[in-house]
């Protein structure tokens, strides 16, 4: 290591400084004096002083923050207008904004299920871990000794999903139950290298057009079949899926098809519901080799379709090809037990473009939400809900006596939503949120004379129950301790508060791991997450029940378009590489369109985040490096000569901008217009966003897609490992391609979409509201102050360093640094 990165964040307070020449309270200056603002949300956010920040540009040799950030930015690039956003409106104002668009949104009783259930979300839960910054914002847990009681957590989390599908490890979460499908049937194909997969007709269909969009990528064929008459005869099918109980919410016993398809060396996977294995017996039992799923309904709010954890487990045998991370036990000297990342090497971005995966994080904070509900419930508390749901199922069947239009109509009379086929069947999915009402008014809707209070008891609804069938659970689950502990509020809240003080978060102390520019994540972004009418929405619930949603889609949309440069938004992407992978998908879907099938060649500078070539590989593209110059810089002929030689194979580029070198390339512009001269398409990395807000636009300069991780630059708190954001903007002639939806489709009926990215719609949109609320606060030349600290506060850093540890790169035009800057250590090993 010859290295050290160091980033700067427009947060950081620097509490050293010297001679300083004038004292701020903080507060820009009024712009009338005699109505002076009391709530200047900027001043807040940015944490250096307005006496720092002029003592830092002194040191500098500058005089504005403007002067230092137009030789810093290429002036080819620079914007030379205002942002096209709102002036920026007080804390308070914004929470009577956001409350009345949430508004908006109907609270229906949502019975559709498809993965997706109301739950009861304790309050000390939501309160001591959703809402609490001591557990929404640490970083990543890569350095293990700050990070022990996250850590634990997630490995509670890991028990309690090997516990309840029977299986022997399980890793730290996924991001949504379909993604964790598709990396299951991915897994079959590195395990032996077969082609073709086949789906149940009976699983979640948004979780069946993930796995397609997935594996037609990888040359992969799927096909959808009534899995007891597969064929596995012919030995070329690597993997199998089902759910269980099924979409319809059918229980079957798959051990005869388990059986058959393991004697012709095929894997069997399942996708299960973790609620439903308190009561059925485990997947494990009948010879499934992989269970996968969410565990939304263990105390995460729907929320429009996440954030959520999803889950994945496997036998022993393929824990070096399960993807994601894995929480692991060591013991010290002193024979103490430690938690730590296991098995990271499988991680994407070490692995570049020899990955198997493109995971680069996970839905640690929802996971670990999901695993305190099994703490605080323990296994009879689980049982018990899954018993009341599997009750009030049993009691509410009965034959419709009306026509499917007379039921639709008083389902709207009561607002409850139901699923309704094409075939003209009703499905109906009770959750442990579910009162005797609901049941009454359920038989009002279906035209039964029914009541719930004379079947309670009845000996024919017994006769029905689980427990009467060979489908009864027999095996134990979550006998640790932890599990059958802390099932007192007191108990819960003490436990939950020490793993809370055995991490660092940003309530502690600045975070030196800044590769995801840590940044405020303030109370009044984060308020809008809990508030109901965000919370309580099914992501299927029809539009027209939507509609705050809809505007708050539209007006981030908006936003985002206008800092950028781009023509359109993709919500869908819940982290920052499915982002990734989503806007190479774009492309090459834009190409085909154009007849362009052979354009396969991915062009990448060596100095790129791994998730790049990850990303590239998983989209089946042919991964090309381009050399960097001594400087730091792309080495532009090498470019060149590589666009050229790939003319006809050329699908894109992708950058970093500024790159990961921490500097402004000032041949950006010509970089892009070189690939656009070869047929190509730019894909502009947006995790360097936070360096250009304001200063420049990707989509002025030449880039053609960028995903944008809103975790990073726009204040969605990393949660020690998820949830992320990371939607994608485009130029209008890829906007038709983007990721589409089996049951809501973003695009409409007219796209031509590459297919599906994220089971829910919108991906993680119960936490959109965060970087809409950052916006709207900033205002435009507050998101361009903000900007400009973060390059003030990384060159300060370089500049009081450089007598000791000197910096890497530096622009050679401008002798300057963009927000992160890279310091030289080898003389070190010099002199050892």
């Amino acid at each position: 290591m010859h290295k050290i990165v160091v980033r700067a964040r427009k947060d950081f307070v620097f509490r050293t400084l010297k001679n300083v020449k004038c004292i701020s309270s903080g507060f820009t200056k009024p712009d009338n004096p005699m109505f002076p603002r009391k709530d200047d949300f900027p001043s807040r956010h940015i944490g250096p002083r307005d006496g720092d920040i002029i003592t830092m540009l002194d040191t500098l040799g500058f005089k504005s923050l403007d002067e230092l950030t137009n030789k810093a930015v290429p002036q080819k690039i620079s914007l030379t207008e205002p942002l096209d956003i709102e002036e920026p409106v007080s804390e308070y104002e914004l929470i009577k904004r956001i409350r009345n668009i949430s508004e908006r949104n109907q609270i229906w009783r949502s019975y559709i299920g498809m993965g997706y259930y109301n739950c009861c979300v304790p309050h000390t839960i939501m309160r001591n871990i959703f809402e609490n910054p001591g557990w929404t914002t640490q970083y990543t847990p890569y350095q293990a000794e700050v990070a022990q009681g996250r850590l634990e957590s997630l490995l509670n989390y890991q028990t309690m999903v090997s516990d309840l599908t029977g299986l022997e490890v399980a890793n730290a979460s996924l991001l949504d139950e379909g993604t964790a499908a598709a990396e299951a049937l991915s897994l079959c194909y590195r395990h032996n290298k077969r082609n073709k997969l086949l789906v149940s007709n009976l699983l979640h269909p948004q979780t069946i057009s993930v796995v397609q969009t997935r594996s037609q990528s990888l040359g992969l064929t799927v096909e959808i079949v009534d899995v007891f008459e597969a064929d596995f005869s012919n030995r070329d099918i690597a993997g199998i899926l089902f759910q269980y109980p099924d979409t319809e919410g059918n229980i079957h016993d798959f051990s005869a098809v388990s059986e058959n398809a393991h004697s012709h060396g095929t894997l069997v996977c399942c996708a299960t519901d973790l609620l439903s294995l308190t009561l059925l017996r485990p997947p494990s039992e009948f010879g499934a080799d992989i269970a996968v799923g969410t565990s939304q309904r263990f105390g995460v709010p729907l929320g429009y379709g996440g954030p959520h954890a999803g889950f994945f487990a496997c036998n022993q045998s393929l824990v070096r090809l399960m993807p994601g991370r894995m929480i692991g036990v060591t013991r010290d000297a002193a024979g103490r037990d430690g938690y730590r990342l296991a098995l990271q090497t499988r991680e994407q971005h070490i692995r570049r473009d020899k990955a198997t995966s493109n995971i680069c994080t996970a839905q640690a904070l929802l996971a670990n939400m999901s695993a305190m509900f099994a703490v605080y419930h323990g296994p009879q508390g689980l049982k018990d809900i899954g018993t009341k749901v599997h009750n009030f199922t049993l009691v509410s069947r009965i034959e419709p006596k009306l026509d499917v239009e007379e039921i639709r109509s008083r389902a709207i009379q009561k607002e409850i939503n139901l699923r309704y086929y094409e075939d003209g069947s009703i499905g109906v999915a009770l959750d442990e949120t579910v009162t005797f009402q609901d049941i009454n008014d359920l038989f009002y809707v279906f035209g039964s004379n029914k009541n719930i209070e004379n079947l309670v008891g009845h000996p024919s609804v017994g006769e029905k129950s689980i427990s009467k069938t060979e489908f009864k659970r027999t095996s134990p689950f979550l006998t640790h301790p932890v599990f059958n502990s802390h099932h007192s509020e007191t108990r819960i809240v003490r436990y939950m508060k020490t793993l809370e003080n055995k991490d660092i978060s940003l309530v502690h102390s600045m975070i030196p791991l800044g590769s995801c520019t840590m940044k405020l994540n303030s109370t009044t972004e984060m308020m809008p997450c809990s508030f109901r009418h965000f919370t309580d929405i099914h992501p299927f619930a029809p539009v027209d029940q939507c509609l705050g949603y809809h505007q708050l889609f539209a007006e981030l949309e908006k936003d985002l378009c206008a800092i950028t440069g781009y023509d359109k938004i993709s919500f869908q992407p819940n982290s920052g590489a499915q982002g990734e992978y989503a806007g190479l998908r774009t492309i090459q879907c834009y190409h085909e369109a154009r007849g362009d099938k052979h354009r396969d060649v991915c062009l990448i500078p060596v100095s790129a985040h791994g998730t790049n070539p990850a990303s590239a590989q998983m989209a089946g593209m042919r991964v090309e490096p381009v050399k960097i110059g001594q400087d730091g810089t792309v080495d532009v002929e090498d470019l060149r000569r590589k666009s050229e030689n790939f003319r006809n194979r050329l699908s894109c580029l992708m950058i970093t901008y500024p790159s990961t070198n921490g500097m402004f390339e000032e041949t950006i512009a010509d970089i892009c217009d070189i690939i656009h001269k070869n047929g190509g398409q730019v894909y502009l990395d947006g995790a360097n966003m936070n360096a250009q807000v304001g200063l420049c636009r990707p989509g002025d300069y030449g880039s053609d897609v960028s995903h944008l991780n809103l975790h990073k630059t726009f204040c969605i708190p990393h949660g020690g490992g998820g949830p992320g954001m990371g939607p994608i903007g485009v130029k209008s002639h890829l906007a038709p391609f983007l990721p589409g939806h089996p049951v809501v489709n973003p695009l409409g009926a007219s796209s031509s979409s590459f297919g599906v990215v994220s089971a829910a719609p919108y991906g993680s949109s119960a936490i959109l509201p965060i970087s809409w609320a950052y916006i709207k606060m900033m205002g435009p030349k507050g998101l361009r102050k903000a900007t400009q600290v973060a390059i003030l506060n990384a060159n300060y850093m370089s500049k009081v360093l450089e007598p000791y540890y000197p910096t890497l790169f530096k622009s050679a035009t401008s002798n300057l640094a963009a927000h992160e800057f890279i310091i030289d250590i080898r003389e070190f090993k010099k002199d050892r």
